[in-house]
């Protein structure tokens, strides 16, 4: 019976991916919004998934991991729920940037790069969103919020604190 299931979930997965392809007409050309696509429906970039791809698409292993890695908003590891992103560029650094990361890394015991055990939060750092002026910023599941003090800090994270607590 498990294999079963197994095979359903493969199945099931092989599908979404032909459909991302299929949407592009698996063309090779449109990687970068294919693996986009990929990563919305799977959460991360799936090393399985990747190597599906690379034979789809003739396309090297080495070329999609050389471009899944060099741009940010890719990752190769599962995220959680919920993703939180400061900015510790100088403005925002100079602004308590280090210091609502040092809050979140305490409130959920985790460091930048990681995620919760519970797969609840995920914490990146970037070095400049290139919106000095509202610094320091904070992305909290992909909205930005500036001028991030404490308690404006204390209210975004309230909700996945709860969350977690439950």
């Amino acid at each position: 019976m498990k294999n079963i299931t197994l095979e359903n979930r493969i199945s099931k997965e092989k599908e979404k991916i032909d459909n991302v392809l299929i949407s592009y007409r698996v063309d090779k050309s449109k990687i970068v919004p294919i693996l986009q696509d990929i990563q919305a429906e799977f959460g991360f970039l799936p090393e399985g998934v990747l190597r599906y791809i690379s034979k789809q698409l003739n396309i090297p292993l080495s070329q999609i991991y050389s471009i899944s890695t060099f741009y940010r908003a890719f990752s190769l590891k599962p995220r959680g729920k919920h993703l939180v992103t400061v900015c510790l560029g100088t403005a925002c650094h100079v602004k308590g940037g280090q210091k609502i990361v040092e809050i979140i890394q305490n409130t959920f015991n985790i460091k930048p790069g990681e995620t919760t055990n519970d797969g609840l939060l995920t914490l990146e750092t970037v070095n400049c969103l290139g919106a000095c002026a509202l610094g320091p910023i904070v992305i909290l599941d992909g909205i930005y919020h500036g001028h991030v003090t404490l308690s404006k800090l204390n209210f975004l994270l309230k909700d996945i604190s709860n969350e977690n607590r439950k």
